[in-house]
Order: C-alpha cells, then sequence, then structure tokens
C-alpha cells in the first residue's frame, strides 16, 4: 500500500516547478493533494495527471491573508484534517539589485516569499495541534543560508526568514508532533529562472537540480516516521556553479 494513503497534503504553488512535482509526487504515493496557486488552469493541468479524485484545486493569492483563510475553510469543510503542507510558493522579479529595487518590489518579495507562507502556517497548525501530528516542508532556497548576489538581496532576506520559521516551529511545536522541514536546493531548473536579469539557457538548466529530484525528496521526507524530524536539508547540482567558477579562478 502507498505510504500516504489516507493523508491530507496542501501543496502551495502548485501550478509548476518544485510544487508540481512534490503534488505528483505526493499523490503517487497516496496521498490527497489539494492544489493552490493563483492560476487556476495551471492547477487544473497538474489536476489532471492525478487519478480522479486525488487532486482537489483551490486557487488563491497567497498573499491574501483571507483568500489563505478561505482555503483552510475549504479543508475543513471538505475533510477536517490536514497532515502534510508543503509550503512551496514563491516568487523573483527582474529588478532585483539594489540599483534597481522599488518598495513595490521590495513588497512583492516580501509578501511572496515570505509572509504568505506565514499565512499558510497558521492554517495548518490548528489541524495538527488538533490530531497531535502534521509535517510542514518549506521551500527555502540556498540563498536562505548562504549570502549571495544572485537571488537577490531581499529575496535572500525572505529565505533566511523562511529558515528561522521552520526552526522555531520545531522549537514550540515538537510537543504536538508537529515536524517542520526546510528544503534549500541549489539552482532548480524551474521557470523563476525566467525572471533572472540574464536568463541561462536549456544547456545550463540540464545541469541543475530538477524539480522532479525535488519532489522525490519531499515524499521522503513525508513518509518519514513520526518520532523523527528532517530540520533541514540541501541539494544542489554536481556542476554547482559556484564551486565550478572557483576552480576556475583557481587555475
Amino acid at each position: 500500500m502507498p505510504r500516504l494513503t489516507g493523508k491530507i497534503a496542501w501543496v502551495t504553488g502548485a501550478g509548476s516547478g518544485i510544487g508540481e512535482a512534490a503534488a505528483l509526487a505526493l499523490a503517487d504515493e497516496g496521498a490527497t493533494v489539494i492544489l493552490t496557486g493563483r492560476t487556476a488552469s495551471k492547477l487544473d493541468s497538474v489536476a489532471q495527471r492525478i487519478p480522479q479524485g486525488g487532486a482537489h484545486v483551490v486557487p488563491a493569492d497567497l498573499t491574501d491573508k483571507e483568500q489563505v483563510a478561505r482555503v483552510g475553510d475549504y479543508i475543513r469543510d471538505k475533510f477536517n484534517r490536514l497532515d502534510i503542507l508543503i509550503n512551496n510558493a514563491g516568487v523573483n522579479i527582474v529588478n532585483r539589485h539594489w540599483d534597481k529595487l522599488t518598495p513595490e518590489g521590495i513588497d512583492t518579495l516580501i509578501q511572496g516569499n515570505l509572509v504568505g507562507a506565514l499565512y499558510c502556517v497558521t492554517v495548518a497548525l490548528p489541524f495538527m495541534r488538533a490530531q497531535q501530528d502534521g509535517v510542514i516542508i518549506h521551500t527555502a532556497s540556498m540563498a536562505g543560508r548562504f549570502i549571495g548576489g544572485v537571488s537577490g538581496p531581499i529575496y535572500v532576506t525572505a529565505k533566511h526568514g523562511i529558515v528561522a520559521m521552520s526552526h522555531g516551529l520545531n522549537m514550540q511545536e515538537c510537543i504536538n508532533g508537529i515536524r517542520s522541514t526546510v528544503f534549500l536546493p541549489g539552482e532548480v531548473a524551474t521557470p523563476i529562472l525566467d525572471q533572472r536579469p540574464i536568463p541561462v539557457g536549456p544547456e545550463v538548466r540540464a545541469k541543475m537540480v530538477q524539480p522532479a529530484d525535488c519532489g522525490d525528496l519531499i515524499r521522503y521526507i513525508a513518509c518519514l516516521p513520526r518520532h523523527v524530524v528532517m530540520n533541514e536539508v540541501h541539494l544542489a547540482p554536481t556542476a554547482n556553479r559556484g564551486y565550478l567558477a572557483a576552480i576556475a579562478r583557481q587555475l
């Protein structure tokens, strides 16, 4: 029997990239998945790849706390339980560096990468506390641990916040059987790369971490036994472009 049969999983940013891969992997393991993102057509496309009845499309702008609360109402009315939250939705912008940043750009990055994730946790915790059980997996980034220039300073700031949030959850919610994992991928070949000031081509993307790699790892974490938590995990390309650049400078 699949290991997540009977489990309810809420996946944010489920219309593409890591969220799409996570939803498919969890559904393959038997979970019923709730797919949330801004674009219903993308969510519908993912849902069509999941056996009938295994996916529920609930679009929402996660930067709007009222829309997030409505997703929570849907989960309560439909299932009255939530076992897994894949807190994955995120965003970046082209004009991400200090010389081009605007207050509006800062709002987009903080709301889309940190505030929305916090809102989703406030929905998940009451279910999980009542169950005395639950897994929350947050997609951060290597930028959440290491300060660098590619992602932009505000994205880095927001993802550091995600790391702090996840560890803080474990510190307080371990007594309720809740486990929080912060997932820090390196370069992943997802559509967010199109928002880079200088996009990379298909040959470079082929050497990056692929969404399916992330989906497999998320599945593994979600299936861990209740008495353990994977606090933090990194996943990076073997051909790490930062390492390769450092090697080139040494030659």
